[in-house]
């Protein structure tokens, strides 16, 4: 089998899962044979080619890309439950297990999130002389201003989205609908951005006619590489990616004595969840205005 087969197997068993519950898997998943098509260039290979040498090559390009190790293992781990499915479907004897050497295993995490005093540095940061690492810094204060919004929501938030002084998106990992409160300082950064021929709210996915999944996670690649820039340029106390913009709000919020109910899965909950029942559980406009008092000293 070669590897357009094995794609397209892997796409024929994704598309069988219609079940709504399975949608949120199905997305991922998509995701993840994305990558690795484009790790290998769309060159082809068979299905006994995919070894255990261009696995471990695969996983070091996933470190290049500053994934953690536990992201690295989870791009492997469905990589691999994908390859397990297309070996079922096509009959293929393969003896070996080409994940062998790869790390599949989940690490406890040290979450790593800047103090009050570094969010001041990057914000009152003089950037004007580089404009590409002023984009990375502002991308990285809309997420801490927005309570910690992913870099894919970011990305795929809409002109429509902003209504007034309300931000209503949907978070692409769970599907959920959130509401946050406009507050002055998103909105500088929407100015200085803010591209009029563009249907995107800000000008992350830029590449007309390229599957914006693709150019949101090739932009996160290169946002990633700016904001490890700036971190040398700020002298930060740790290379900064996108994710510490989340870790942060989270632990700003306690240092505030914020209730816990209040704070997301940044600050560390089991599971999703346990994120989902607290969030339920509290009137929007309670973390709207303890939104406002976390940004306000920034």
């Amino acid at each position: 089998m070669i590897l357009n087969e094995f794609i397209s197997q892997a796409t024929g068993h994704l598309d069988s899962l219609r079940d709504r519950r399975l949608r949120i898997k199905e997305r991922r998943l998509r995701g993840v044979l994305r990558r690795f098509v484009w790790f290998v260039d769309n060159h082809d290979l068979s299905l006994r080619q995919m070894d255990s040498a261009l696995i471990v090559r695969y996983e070091q390009s996933l470190h290049l890309d500053n994934l953690s190790r536990n992201t690295t293992s989870f791009y492997i781990r469905a990589l691999r439950s994908l390859y397990n499915v297309v070996l079922r479907l096509s009959g293929v004897d393969v003896s070996s297990n080409p994940f062998r050497d790869a790390y599949t295993g989940i690490d406890t995490t040290r979450k790593r999130f800047l103090s009050l005093h570094w969010l001041q540095v990057i914000a009152r940061a003089d950037l004007s002389a580089h404009p590409r690492l002023l984009f990375a810094r502002d991308l990285f204060l809309f997420s801490f201003y927005t309570r910690g919004m992913s870099f894919i929501d970011i990305a795929f938030l809409r002109k429509s989205d902003l209504s007034g002084d309300t931000l209503a998106y949907r978070r692409h990992k769970t599907g959920r609908l959130y509401t946050v409160r406009w507050e002055a300082k998103m909105q500088a950064i929407l100015s200085r951005h803010f591209d009029p021929a563009s249907p995107w709210l800000l000008p992350v996915i830029n590449r007309p006619g390229v599957d914006p999944r693709l150019c949101a996670e090739s932009r996160l690649r290169t946002i990633n590489r700016h904001l490890l820039e700036l971190s040398q340029l700020l002298q930060l106390p740790f290379p900064v990616t996108t994710y510490v913009a989340r870790h942060s709000w989270a632990n700003l919020a306690r240092a505030y004595n914020i209730p816990l109910s209040v704070i997301s899965a940044a600050m560390g909950h089991d599971s999703e969840r346990t994120t989902r029942i607290y969030i339920d559980s509290i009137d929007n406009s309670v973390v709207d205005a303890a939104n406002s008092r976390i940004i306000q000293d920034i």
